[in-house]
């Protein structure tokens, strides 16, 4: 299968909607997770990644800029956008990161927790709900991605796909996005996660991602590195507003 480039992905797409990539840095030590939001409306605009913490575990939330502009559901753009559970990472773009977290407490997989699960009820865009679990144990990784969407914009089908890669190989990762480009309505992402290149330290792979991204329509970015044989984390998030 064809690398892409993660920077033609990115410039050539005005709107990929919100975007998960999970890999391994170039030289093979750090687990690498990336999330970012953007937005079109004044609403999905309206928002900025925090940090909290939870019984003793660091949480990347979404919250509201500016709270007098919170309109409609918002479940959809208000939510943890990741969370810890043991040595599992999980990062998604819903709330479905929480039905994750309870269901591995609870000893499901990933794949079954989120069958309870599907698109974001946001008609007539139907927008695939993305997620990634990130697993170090033992000085060994894996990661997994899953994309839960309507068929074709049907709402009374929902199709659920997960990718697993247990064998990381340095420099190399998986993105995942829910929007082919603009449009009216949204075009859901189809295929499998694209191969993509990691390339630089998280300094330098943040600041890539955060430049390449429509700078009208993005929002928020969360890149973490994972040191496999220690587990010590280094996170960067940028906000636009501020």
């Amino acid at each position: 299968m064809k690398i892409a480039s993660l920077k033609e992905e990115l410039t050539q797409n005005a709107y990929p909607g919100r975007g998960i990539i999970a890999g391994l840095s170039k030289d093979g030590k750090y687990a690498v997770s990336a999330y970012w939001t953007m937005g079109r409306s004044a609403g999905s605009r309206n928002r900025i990644f925090v940090t909290e913490n939870e019984e003793g575990s660091e949480v990347i939330r979404t919250k509201a800029f500016d709270p007098s502009l919170i309109a409609g559901d918002p479940s959809l753009i208000i939510y943890a956008a990741v969370r810890k559970l043991g040595s599992k990472t999980i990062v998604t773009n819903g709330d479905q990161t929480d039905t994750i977290f309870e269901g591995l407490k609870n000893g499901l997989t990933f794949e079954q927790s989120l069958r309870s699960r599907k698109y974001e009820h946001d008609a007539p865009n139907y927008t695939p709900r993305i997620s990634s679990l990130l697993d170090i144990e033992d000085g060994k990784y894996n990661y997994s991605l899953s994309i839960l969407k309507s068929e074709n914009g049907n709402p009374d089908n929902t199709l659920r796909y997960t990718f697993n890669y247990d064998n990381p190989q340095p420099g190399f990762g998986r993105y995942i996005h829910t929007y082919m480009g603009d449009g009216n309505p949204l075009p859901s992402y189809e295929g499998e996660p694209t191969p993509i290149e990691i390339e630089g330290d998280i300094s330098t792979f943040t600041n890539n991602i955060w430049s390449w991204l429509n700078a009208d329509n993005k929002v928020s970015l969360f890149v973490r590195f994972i040191e496999i044989t220690t587990g010590k984390e280094e996170t960067k998030v940028i906000n636009k507003n501020n």
